[in-house]
């Protein structure tokens, strides 16, 4: 008998250890690891790097409180600032937390300057931002909001296509009362959908028309997953607030909010806080994954073997057309699109020893740690491909 709450449909497996793409059950039985804890293990199984860096730190001090300077939190907030756009970091413990406070800077951000009626968020329909109560109401999903009423308030939505034009009618959802738009870049949760780079342009173009805030939301495709550090780069836009967590900590749990000085001066002391939040043990394993995953030979690396998988994605979708509709994504943050329910196949490729995970839009979500070998990525073909033979 299990005491845990039946909030989650497990699967009746468990794992008693790791090591770099794998993971060994309790039976023995050892599986290759394509989900990495939906994206969070960046650097693999028991990383030596990030073990030292816990160790090392464990011996010294694990919390003092956010009422001290934290010289932990100080070394990562900088590291962070000299790679990405950002002016300053708060650092939180998830992603949900992150997007929760990244709504509440641009909220902030419009209050101190004498507009507090200018305080919606303008979202995806759709989209995941995680499961707090504001969180799923930001997201609009019916399936997440259902039962939990009343509705958050503060929240319009937009709908993205894969076709042409990507946001019908966006110019007549902003209104007087819109702070922000926020978007996740590639869409984890929603069946790893890739906004394109131009529409990312017009996003930032319609935020300086109307002179309201750009949130991108990368949670789960920022911090290398998408073979950039982050995922806008390609598009050459610079957001207002990036909500970042899952990869930053390799496994840890870790999550920050990125903005610039501009949003920045809303957040007085007193604003906003954390009591976990930039803790010591974290900052120490973050500042170790920022030096392995900041490097640009690092993700020269990511793209190199995320692209070679792609490759054999797609061809494995030309092999079996009747299976495969598509592949989606970029870099590491793979999705693999079915005609039918996906629930049988990620259940096949499970007893072959390969774990993933679902996602939307029947797409099988496939997140090797970036840190992955080539012979890992055949070894995975391989399984797609026997799964895909005997596959009804």
């Amino acid at each position: 008998m299990s005491y845990l709450l039946k909030n989650y449909n497990r699967k009746k497996i468990s794992f008693k250890r790791g090591m770099g793409a794998y993971l060994y059950s309790t039976n023995g039985s050892k599986y290759l690891d394509f989900c990495s804890g939906i994206a969070v293990n960046s650097l693999g199984h028991a990383n030596p790097k990030l073990i030292k860096a816990l160790n090392t730190q464990a011996k010294k001090i694990w919390h003092v409180s956010n009422a001290f300077t934290i010289p932990e939190g100080e070394e990562l907030a900088k590291k962070i600032v000299r790679k990405t756009f950002a002016d300053y970091v708060m650092f939180q413990n998830s992603g949900a937390e992150a997007t929760e406070a990244a709504i509440k800077v641009a909220r902030r951000y419009f209050y101190s300057k004498g507009k507090p009626k200018k305080n919606r968020i303008l979202c995806i329909k759709n989209s995941f931002h995680g499961r707090t109560i504001a969180a799923i109401f930001a997201s609009g999903s019916k399936k997440m909001t259902e039962g939990f009423g009343p509705k958050v308030p503060g929240f319009d939505h937009i709908k993205f296509r894969n076709s042409k034009p990507r946001f019908p009618n966006i110019r007549n959802k902003i209104n007087k009362s819109t702070a922000a738009i926020m978007v996740e870049t590639i869409m984890g949760e929603g069946g790893i959908k890739t906004i394109p780079d131009k529409c990312l342009r017009y996003l930032r173009k319609i935020c300086n028309e109307k002179k309201i805030l750009l949130i991108l939301d990368e949670v789960q495709c920022g911090v290398g997953r998408s073979g950039d550090f982050f995922a806008f780069e390609r598009s050459k836009v610079k957001p207002d607030i990036v909500p970042i967590a899952k990869g930053i900590g390799g496994g840890f749990p870790l999550g920050a909010v990125l903005m610039n000085k501009k949003v920045a001066s809303g957040m007085t002391p007193g604003t906003h806080g954390s009591t976990f939040g930039g803790n010591p043990l974290a900052m120490k394993i973050g500042s170790t994954v920022m030096d392995i995953i900041g490097k640009k030979s690092f993700l020269k690396n990511v793209k190199k073997n995320s692209l070679y998988f792609h490759e054999k994605l797609n061809q494995l979708k030309e092999d079996f057309p009747n299976i495969i509709k598509e592949v989606r994504g970029r870099g590491f943050l793979i999705g693999l699109q079915l005609y039918k329910d996906q629930t049988n196949f990620i259940k096949k490729l499970m007893e072959n020893k390969l774990l993933t995970i679902r996602a939307a839009e029947n797409v099988i979500r496939v997140l090797p740690p970036l840190n992955v070998k080539k012979n890992e990525i055949d070894q995975a073909i391989e399984i797609f491909y026997k799964v895909c033979k005997t596959y009804k």
